[in-house]
This record gives C-alpha cells, sequence and structure tokens, in this order.
C-alpha cells in the first residue's frame, strides 16, 4: 500500500477502468473522467473491432483476481481459419496445444470492467469534457465547450488513458522536448455481422479467426458469446478494390459475390450494415516523454496508438499497468521514480509491437494465402516442438509468453533469416519434417 493520494483517471476504456482498480487496491482516492455517456446504459455498436486477450493481457487481469470473471465472457480462439477465394479453407494453429487467444466484444467487456472497478470503490464521471491539464500541479479543466468557462478540479496525479487524442498529451505536446508523431494507414476499417443462428449456435467454427485474404484488402470475424460474429473489413479508402469504389449497392454486392462468395450464406445484412456503419480509420501515434514530473503520466493508447493487426492494443496497454504496478512496488512513494522507470521500460517495446502490427498486416492480408508461408509456419512449429528451448515461433513470444516486445522484434528477424534458407533447400516441400531440415536450423542457430 502507498500512501493515499487523490488520482483522476482521464478515459474510461479498458486500460483507465483497470488503472483505476490497481489504484484503488493501493489505498488511493480514484475518480475517473470520459466526455461519453456511460457505455452501461447507450448501445455499443457499428465502429468495433474485436479484442483479443492473450498473455499479457491475462496477466494483469490475474494480478487483481479479475481474470475467471473476464473468461466468463469471452471465447477461446485457438487457430485461424483462412478463406480462400477458390473457397478452400485453410487451418493454422495458434502455439502449442491448448493455447488460444479469447475473442471478446470490446463493448461486453468495458461494461464489466466499469462494474467491477465501481464494486472497487472507484468513482465515475460520465459526460465530463476534460479540457486540458494544468501540468505543474495537476489540476484539471472541466467543462461544457472547449471555448466556455471552465472549471478547476485539483489532484495529486493525473493519468491520461483517453485515447490515440489523448485531451491530455495535447497539453505536454506543448512542452519543449516532446516528441511526437502520428500516421495514418492508407487503409480504413468497417464493421459487419454475421448473426447467429435461429438457434444460437454460430454459423461458422467460433474457436477459429476467419480471415479472408486478398493481398491489399481482407476481411475477418471473430465471435462473440451471443452466437453472432464480429466481422471487420479492411481496405484501402481508395484506389483499386477500395471503399471509395463501392458505392452503391450494385457495386457492393459484385464486389463480394467476386472475393467474399462464401460469405453470402452467412451475412445477410451485408448491404445494410455497410452502408449503416462508419468507415474508420487506423492511426499509429508514438510519443516521448509519457510523463510529467511526478505528476501526470500517459497509458494505453494516449501514449502508443497501435494497429490492430497483433490483436496487442489492448494487451500492451494492460501491460502497461503491469509495468507501472511493479515500479509503484518496488519505489513506493516515489512517483518520480516510478514515472521514470515506466517510461523507460515501456518505450521500447511500444515501439517495437507498433511495427509487429503494421507486419502482421501483411502476413494476414497475403501471406496466409501463400502455401510457401503455411509451409514455412508449419516447419517453425515441428522445430519448436522438437527443440523449445532452441526456438519459440513470433507470435508465441509476442502472444503466449511475457517476453518483451522489443526482444520478439529482434529474434523474429533472426529467426526470419534461418527460415529463409531453410525455403531455400531443395524439395523443401518433401523433407520438411526431416533430419536434414533440423540439422540446418541447428546451425544456423549458432
Amino acid at each position: 500500500m502507498q500512501n493515499p493520494q487523490k488520482i483522476a483517471v482521464v478515459g474510461s476504456g479498458l486500460v483507465g477502468t483497470l488503472l483505476a482498480i490497481y489504484l484503488k487496491r493501493q489505498g488511493h482516492t480514484v475518480h475517473v473522467y470520459d466526455r461519453s455517456p456511460d457505455i452501461r446504459t447507450v448501445e455499443f455498436s457499428g465502429r468495433s473491432i474485436n479484442l483479443v486477450m492473450s498473455t499479457r493481457g491475462w496477466k494483469a487481469m490475474e494480478d487483481v483476481g479479475l481474470d475467471d470473471e473476464i473468461r466468463k465472457i469471452g471465447i477461446p480462439v485457438d487457430k485461424r481459419a483462412i478463406h480462400l477465394k477458390d473457397g478452400k479453407l485453410n487451418y493454422q494453429y495458434y502455439g502449442k496445444d491448448g493455447e488460444a487467444i479469447f475473442s471478446l466484444s470490446r463493448g461486453v467487456l468495458n461494461r464489466r470492467m466499469i462494474d467491477l472497478a465501481e464494486a472497487e470503490g472507484v468513482e465515475f464521471f460520465f459526460e465530463h469534457k476534460i479540457w486540458d491539464v494544468t501540468l505543474a500541479d495537476a489540476t484539471l479543466h472541466i467543462g461544457e465547450t472547449e471555448r466556455g468557462e471552465w472549471t478547476e478540479l485539483k489532484y495529486d496525479k493525473v493519468f491520461g488513458a483517453d485515447g490515440a487524442f489523448s485531451r491530455i498529451r495535447h497539453r505536454m505536446q506543448r512542452q519543449s522536448m516532446f516528441d511526437y508523431s502520428q500516421e495514418f494507414m492508407k487503409i480504413g476499417y468497417k464493421e459487419l455481422h454475421i448473426p447467429a443462428n435461429a438457434d444460437g449456435t454460430h454459423k461458422v467454427d467460433k474457436n477459429s479467426l476467419h480471415i479472408w485474404p486478398r493481398g491489399n484488402f481482407m476481411l475477418m470475424a471473430l465471435a462473440n458469446l451471443d452466437g453472432s460474429f464480429t466481422c471487420t473489413l479492411f481496405m484501402p479508402f481508395e484506389g483499386e478494390n477500395s471503399f471509395e469504389q463501392l458505392k452503391d449497392k450494385e457495386s457492393l454486392v459484385n464486389f463480394f459475390a467476386e472475393y467474399f462468395p462464401d460469405t453470402a450464406a452467412v451475412i445477410p445484412d451485408l448491404v445494410e450494415d455497410f452502408f449503416k456503419n462508419p468507415t474508420s480509420y487506423l492511426v499509429i501515434m508514438k510519443c516521448y516523454p509519457w510523463t510529467f514530473e511526478d505528476k501526470v503520466a500517459l497509458i494505453g493508447d494516449a501514449s502508443h496508438a497501435i494497429v490492430p493487426f497483433y490483436g496487442q492494443g489492448m494487451n500492451a496497454g494492460f501491460e502497461d499497468i503491469t509495468v507501472l504496478s511493479e515500479m509503484m512496488a518496488k519505489y513506493g512513494d516515489d512517483w518520480k521514480a516510478i514515472f521514470s522507470e515506466y517510461q523507460k521500460s515501456r518505450k521500447p517495446n511500444a515501439d517495437a509491437i507498433a511495427e509487429l502490427s503494421l507486419r502482421n498486416f501483411i502476413e494476414m492480408s497475403t501471406k496466409t494465402a501463400d502455401e510457401n508461408f503455411l509451409l514455412q509456419k508449419k516447419i517453425e512449429k515441428w522445430f519448436s516442438d522438437k527443440h523449445p528451448d532452441k526456438w519459440l515461433p513470433l507470435y508465441s513470444r509476442v502472444t503466449f509468453s511475457l517476453h518483451p516486445y522489443s526482444e520478439a522484434l529482434a529474434l523474429g528477424d533472426f529467426q526470419n533469416k534461418i527460415m529463409e534458407e531453410v525455403m531455400k533447400m531443395p524439395n523443401i516441400e518433401e523433407k520438411w519434417n526431416s533430419e536434414a531440415v533440423e540439422n540446418k536450423i541447428i546451425d544456423l542457430l549458432k
């Protein structure tokens, strides 16, 4: 336990809410502010990508004993189901036997997290618009409009957990020596929907991440508890096979008939969903420093927004909390040391997962339809099963371990160079699991 302080968390999303629970457990008074209405009172749909919880996220949940509660609202996903254009269906299993990510509806999870935080004694203030913060004394400025009258709210600490377009970071950006970059992908996304069968069962395998890889665009789907799937169409805004070309019912229906023919039977509301739901943007945001003295700190997307293609956005944000908690245990009430060590530890790993997430779009949209790529992954899994001390595949290192993301990026590049050599071996298709291949990998690892 620390000496009790009055702490504000700006943002009632997943990271802000879990952080509030951690801070409350340390004996602090915790107030969470959000400019939006209480998510528990509004319909949540139309612009979401289902979340996947993996080892880093579970670690943060386990440390406060909430993992069992959250597992109740998730569905284990142990493989990719790759839908090829010709109708062929390939399965690519994640990790070792029994290893699975968990599909979670963002809305369902966020509602549950707020309930759990309130049960701990965290106070929430919805529809409260924070426009600014005085960094030197952790004072929030709240008001109805940006140009109108503001009220001051004084705290001992302020955490900005208010997402990629954070108001707290906006103030920090106006300091000298603050680095900031923002990059929008040329690819956007749109939510679609596979409804449940009449009896409430799922129309396709619920324990798979379904991917329809088509080069520079793709469709993916993850299961929900109610028998439905949240689908996400990723594609360029402009050019060939882009959102700008799908302007009417005819062009949309023809496009899906050509590229996703097997979805006709499972997405009955394609036209309605497509034109009702917004086309959303994907942004990568990096900044540094993440903290100001011992008063203000950024966490989650406010400090490192990434694209969703590794399923690590939430997990990386939750790992921020794990590291912050470790620093709190180590340094007690020395918040300058806590904040300094927290950002030094997390920044290289945040940059690494941003790069890995960007790369994974190419893997999911293009390589998963490539027979050579699938063979390479099969060889890696085979070798890893035989020599777990010598080889942990990149996906497993990111998703099913607590190894630093920066280490995963470096080792993943090293392993890929080895596999490039292995894939050049004559008749690799026939002898992929031979002693010769095994020895080749062992030699290249030296």
